[in-house]
Formats: structure tokens, sequence, C-alpha cells
């Protein structure tokens, strides 16, 4: 992932373009084609192309803060996913996609969240818990059928599980009594940590992917230039054409 400069921005109804790469709807299938450049510590191209195809979508937006200043949209909670990357990254499976937006930065309005996505047997389901500045919570369940049907749905247990390498506080929703754990790991950073998480709705064991973000450690000063060591910028990029 590059931040890049409005120079290298490019959109069109179906397509989103930032620099060399790009993002497309078919109408069934979402493209994107990858030209990125690896981060430490496996530096290097990183090429290729993934095909995201929902088996459905859906029309729900969740506002984040009671002003709408930041909304969750999943856009297809369930889907199927063709990854060919280059180094041999090579594979399918179950996938989703899903986005945050916002008109303010994140750290200005929450301190803490958790957020997981587990597939279940009859489609999947979507846990939202967020710690807000001023003091309120955010805390919201839903199930997503297979044909694209939002449910709302009261959350199951809070249950706290195992620090990240950077012990970032993690917890997730499910049957209480359970001990959710880490099956692996995906990205751990000193303020966010995202892995394939193990735990059990409603009688039935699941993995899925979780994340839990500390924006009071990402106001920290000292952290933000450790993120450009990940996360190089690039404002001069310019297309070709």
């Amino acid at each position: 992932m590059t931040d890049r400069g409005q120079s290298a921005l490019r959109q069109t109804e179906r397509t989103f373009t930032v620099g060399p790469s790009s993002l497309r709807w078919t109408g069934s299938a979402l493209v994107i084609d990858v030209d990125e450049w690896g981060a430490l510590p496996t530096l290097g191209p990183v090429k290729g192309q993934i095909i995201l195809r929902p088996e459905a979508l859906t029309d729900v937006e969740l506002p984040l803060s009671p002003d709408g200043a930041h909304i969750w949209r999943p856009f297809a909670p369930t889907a199927r996913i063709e990854v060919d990357l280059n180094r041999g990254l090579r594979w399918t499976g179950h996938g989703y996609f899903d986005a945050n937006f916002g008109t303010r930065a994140l750290e200005q309005d929450f301190s803490y969240w958790n957020w997981a996505r587990f597939p279940v047997s009859n489609g999947s389901v979507a846990f939202y818990d967020a710690d807000r500045l001023d003091g309120t919570t955010l805390e919201e369940a839903f199930h997503i059928a297979r044909d694209g049907t939002v449910t709302p749905m009261d959350p199951p247990t809070r249950l706290p599980f195992a620090r990240s390498k950077w012990l970032v506080r993690r917890e997730t929703r499910g049957d209480a009594g359970f001990q959710p754990k880490q099956v692996k790991p995906m990205l751990d950073a000193p303020f966010y940590t995202r892995a394939v998480v193990q735990t059990k709705i409603n009688g039935e064991v699941v993995e899925g992917v979780h994340e839990t973000v500390d924006l009071a450690r990402f106001r920290q000063p000292w952290l933000k230039p450790m993120i450009a060591v990940r996360v190089p910028r690039r404002r001069r990029w310019r297309f070709a054409d």
C-alpha cells in the first residue's frame, strides 16, 4: 500500500485507479490489478490480480458516529476470491469486501475499536464495537444471508483474548464461556492488528477476520513517523498519458 497525491487518482462509475493499481467492477466481479512495492521485511515488486465474486451485494450503511461523520459499508460480506500474485502467491477461497469512509480523522472521534466478520453455515455475521472519545460506545451485530439480506442481531458476549505482539488489547464476540484465539496473524502494528480468529457463534465454531485499532496509541506523536516505513508516500506520481 502506497500513499499517493491527487495527481495519481482517476475515477469513473465502474473504475477506481490510484497510481499503477486499480479496481474495476464488471457487473458480477470486482477485479483488482495490483502493481506496488513491498515494504520491509518483504521488499520488492508486488504484482498480479485479485478477483472478488460476491454471492450478493448489500445496501447497508452503518453510521459509526451519531452525526454520520464515519460510515461502515459492507458491500459484499460473503464472496469467493481468486488471488494470483507474483512470488507464487496463488489461491482461491472465501472472501468479503467492505469499506470505511468519513469526513474526519478517526482519531478525532474514537479511542478504540474491534471489528470482525465470520462466515457461518447460513451466510456471515459481522460485529462492530467502538469506544468514542465522548464516552459513548457502539455495539452492533449483523447476520448477512447468502442472498444479501441483512438482519440486525443481539451482539453475543464480548470476549477478550490474547494481546497482539505489540500488546494491543483485543476482544471479539461469541458464545459465553468460549475462549477465542488467534489462528493466523495477518498484520501487527503498534496501534493495529489484523488476524484470523476463532470463536463460537450460536454453537458453531467459526474462523474469520478480526481487527483491533487502538487510536489512543495512534495519536501519539512518536508513532506516526513509523507508519511511513510501512506505507511510503509518492506525492508526485503522474500518469504517462
